[in-house]
């Protein structure tokens, strides 16, 4: 996985051999910390002739703009791998172009269902069958490795099996990978925004490369204020994958948006964070109909109804 937008200038990376697990959730807490715009995590398997068995096969990196606070850095890893191996965490600097060559040439393509996402350095690697969706190297922040990303893909998969969606809005597109796998998959309009402006810049990239541009065009929103937003509505799926809060503050005019037979996919959720969210979309009479549990992270199909679906 790697999650985050290139730093500006980005010189400085910490780095930690560990294994999967910790790896993994190390740079989700880094993700969640830090700006995005500052920050980079990478969490990827290493070469078996650069192991070092004794440690684990895998290496995180985080990637920083400016020099970081070293101590504070260990102190907030430790949170997930303890102290001591927080320790040998090893800070230092690094070419902006080296860091993003190293990180995604660690990076496998991605499968979830019908749809692949990988990078330019895996082009031609798409079976007859899938949908391939490529992230500009210089542009990596949702490559579709994060549990939230995949679980929605393969939400988004398990819904086209079931029907074909006509009006579909993604709410916190981020590069867009969900909007682009719907359009590509519908080849009709998707409506995408986000609150943050190089999230969009990134977004439109991204749909010109993948050739989705005739049927996405992401604009600045907090939320789905934007007037692009609302009036392609009623939709009858939509996208939200943010955060807990967020997303319960979100359900009222997200129900708005959603038509008689609406159907809401919800990511970007912990385990602990799932009955909040069921709580507060309840309360628009949403319910939930489907669970994918990746990583630690949930995803939820929501579907309107007078009763309680039996969840699949």
């Amino acid at each position: 996985m790697l999650e985050g937008l290139p730093p500006n200038n980005a010189a400085h990376v910490m780095r930690l051999v560990t294994e999967e697990e910790i790896a993994r959730q190390i740079a989700d807490l880094v993700v969640e910390t830090f700006d995005p715009a500052e920050t980079a995590a990478a969490a990827f398997e290493l070469e078996a002739n650069t192991r070092d068995w004794n440690i684990g096969p895998w290496v995180v990196e985080v990637y920083f703009g400016e020099a970081p606070d070293e101590d504070n850095v260990r102190d907030l890893i430790a949170c997930v791998c303890g102290h001591e191996l927080a320790a040998q965490a090893t800070f230092g600097r690094v070419a902006e172009q080296d860091w993003v060559k190293s990180a995604l040439e660690g990076l496998t393509p991605v499968r979830a269902g019908r749809f692949l996402v990988h990078g330019s350095h895996d082009r031609g690697r798409t079976r007859n069958h899938e949908i391939a969706l490529e992230i500009e190297a210089a542009l990596a922040f949702g490559t579709g490795h994060h549990g939230t990303t995949r679980g929605c893909l393969l939400m988004l998969d398990a819904v086209l099996k079931q029907r074909r969606p006509r009006h579909v809005l993604d709410v916190g597109t981020g590069t867009g990978v969900l909007a682009m796998a719907a359009a590509r998959a519908l080849r009709q309009p998707v409506a995408a925004g986000d609150i943050d402006s190089i999230s969009v810049e990134a977004a439109r990239s991204n749909a010109r490369l993948n050739g989705a541009t005739p049927w996405m065009r992401p604009v600045v929103a907090k939320g789905a204020s934007h007037p692009a937003l609302r009036n392609g509505g009623p939709y009858d799926l939509i996208f939200a994958n943010i955060l807990a809060r967020p997303l319960r503050q979100l359900a009222p005019d997200l129900a708005r948006l959603a038509d008689a037979g609406g159907e809401i996919i919800l990511s970007g959720l912990l385990g602990r964070d799932v009955p909040g969210v069921l709580s507060a979309y309840a309360a628009q009479r949403f319910y939930l109909k489907r669970r994918i549990n990746l990583e630690g992270w949930a995803t939820l199909l929501m579907t309107r109804g007078g009763a309680h679906p039996r969840p699949l």
